[in-house]
């Protein structure tokens, strides 16, 4: 295993910014074969299994800001994966019939990340990893 050889390897911001560009760089190789990014893929898997979600709380589940959430909306209607819907003041995304065709790929995309990582960290390591990140994001909110 190589160790870091930067003067930054101690500054966390250095670190986390080195493995989200490692683990992006793998996500993205993962998720080509759907030929979305792998935001798209995962917010589209979440309208696709849940129809109807709100972009509220997609926002939410993605842990990314609404405007993002939008912005991610709109590149989908743009494919003609998802509609969005007006009831009131509610909006609700729901996916077309081309993205239900692209759940069993997308499916397949994330259980490829997901075994192409645990196959570098070991189950554990995930577990570990993915606890601390979120231990660490939780602290970091307030």
């Amino acid at each position: 295993m190589k160790q870091c050889e930067s003067k930054y390897c101690h500054c966390a911001y250095f670190s986390a910014a080195a493995l989200s560009r490692k683990i992006t760089r793998l996500a993205e190789k993962c998720w080509k074969p759907s030929g979305l990014s792998p935001s798209l893929g995962y917010v589209l898997l979440s309208v696709i299994e849940e129809p109807g979600i709100q972009p509220g709380l997609l926002s939410a589940q993605q842990q990314l800001a609404p405007s993002t959430i939008t912005r991610l909306l709109e590149k989908l209607e743009a494919q003609k994966l998802v509609v969005r819907t007006e009831s009131g003041k509610a909006t609700n995304v729901y996916p077309t019939p081309k993205a239900k065709q692209l759940h069993v790929q997308l499916t397949d995309c994330r259980k490829a990340f997901h075994t192409s990582f645990t196959a570098i960290l070991g189950d554990e390591g995930n577990r570990q990893l993915v606890a601390e990140i979120n231990r660490a994001a939780a602290l970091l909110e307030g």
